[in-house]
């Protein structure tokens, strides 16, 4: 396996980022496979890169507030021949990396893996998410959390569209697959459930709604964002 490089775009993650790497990196070390980690810092005023630096991952900076721009600046510093992206709150176990591995080695040229939600989640949250689950997995979508391809079929697919400020990793999704065999895992990475405890029900449902009644137009602008790119609201039961 040549080096794969595990892409982490982060803003302002100083609770989280450091958690993330200490398991990203006992995951790496325990497979065995020569990788680097490098994180994209867009526009943190906390200690995020310190943080970064500190645990071993190089960092690159950049100042956008877009998490496609993000992830290709990472790419772009990158030297992998397997790209991995990683939110800065998520833990990618060995199980899920052996697995990642053994596709790539198996001719797969992208995917993505099962989620679970860290902590406590409201309740229309534990009825409604595997239903998003499933769907994802039946149309054959990766999660934003944890997506990887070669970088042959990065490059050949364009990367991340710098256009779409939501569903960037369905788009690369979608493009992954033109270029070859798309598999999702059934392993698990644990991502945090802090959105779901910070933004009540009804706000998120007002989100989905106003990105459905605008259609294609909700994802190319910044506008109804706020989930995502809003100052981010301290969460009251941290992982």
């Amino acid at each position: 396996m040549s080096l794969v490089s595990f892409v982490i775009p982060a803003w302002n993650e100083e609770p989280l980022i450091g958690r993330t790497l200490d398991v990203l990196f006992a995951s790496a070390q325990q497979m065995g496979c020569p990788f680097e980690v490098v994180v994209a810092d867009d526009a943190s005023t906390d200690g995020t890169a310190g943080i970064a630096r500190a645990k071993g991952a190089r960092v690159v900076s950049l100042n956008r507030r877009q998490i496609a721009a993000a992830r290709n600046a990472g790419a772009k510093a990158a030297h992998g021949g397997l790209l991995i992206f990683v939110d800065a709150d998520t833990r990618v176990t060995p199980d899920v990396l052996r697995a990642t591995l053994q596709a790539v080695r198996g001719g797969a040229v992208g995917g993505g893996c099962a989620v679970r939600f860290e902590g406590r989640v409201p309740r229309y949250a534990r009825l409604l998410l595997p239903i998003f689950i499933w769907f994802y997995r039946v149309v054959g979508l990766a999660a934003g959390c944890f997506l990887f391809c070669t970088r042959e079929a990065f490059d050949a697919a364009g990367g991340f569209d710098e256009g779409l400020y939501a569903s960037e990793e369905c788009a690369l999704s979608w493009a992954l697959k033109r270029q070859g065999r798309f598999v999702l895992l059934r392993e698990s990475v644990l991502t945090s459930g802090r959105k779901l405890r910070t933004h009540s029900g009804w706000e998120i449902l007002g989100v989905l709604l106003r990105l459905a009644r605008r259609g294609r137009r909700a994802v190319r602008d910044r506008q109804d964002k706020e989930i995502w790119y809003a100052t981010r609201r301290p969460d009251p039961e941290p992982d």
